[in-house]
């Protein structure tokens, strides 16, 4: 799924989802990989290098958050009088009003309604979505640390492997290893790792 380009870099995101027999290998494709060419449009034979950034993530890399914990007992719920709104007589005698407290994040949502039922409801689903954006706040804080991690500067001098299609080879500096363009366009990576 191709995500528009940040406006403050200009950097374009492609996430994939990969399945299958022998996915922890691509490990192995984290980090800078550089891209030498000579275009066709080239009339001086000038190189043209490009730069690509490449993390690879497994899709459970940040794991659960405390915001994650939504079990009957990481609640503790609270009634008590209205202060607000109609109600006049029944604000005295009625402890309709919900406070709802999210015991291992500390998060609080209250809700004043006429009805036991609706304050708690309407605290609940106040809660649910602090919690949840909260939660996504923090998976997308851990998703980016690791990205930042294995992916480096992204520079030229940060790089993985270099793609020399002028010469028709492909150098990995992790492994040392090198092998042809052709065999690692066909998948076969097997070859430099």
């Amino acid at each position: 799924m191709s995500e528009p380009p940040d406006t403050r870099t200009g950097h374009q995101y492609l996430a994939i989802t990969v399945d299958g027999e022998g996915v922890e290998k691509l490990e192995n494709e984290s980090g800078g990989h550089r891209i030498q060419r000579i275009p066709k449009s080239e009339r001086n034979g000038r190189v043209h290098s490009s730069t690509v950034t490449v993390a690879v993530m497994d899709g459970g890399a940040a794991g659960k958050t405390v915001y994650d914990q939504r079990a009957e007992s990481a609640f503790e719920i609270q009634w008590y009088n209205g202060t607000i709104g109609a109600g006049g007589q029944n604000h005295a005698k009625t402890a309709a009003c919900a406070r709802v407290k999210h015991i291992p994040s500390g998060v609080v949502r209250t809700a004043q309604t006429r009805s036991r039922k609706n304050s708690l409801a309407n605290a609940m689903q106040a809660i649910n979505a602090e919690l949840d954006r909260l939660s996504s706040n923090a998976v997308g804080t851990a998703v980016n640390g690791v990205r930042r991690q294995q992916v480096g500067s992204g520079m030229r001098s940060d790089k993985r492997r270099t793609y020399r299609f002028q010469d028709g080879k492909v150098h990995d500096h992790g492994t040392g290893k090198s092998a042809s363009v052709d065999h690692i366009m066909k998948g076969e990576f097997r070859l430099i790792w």
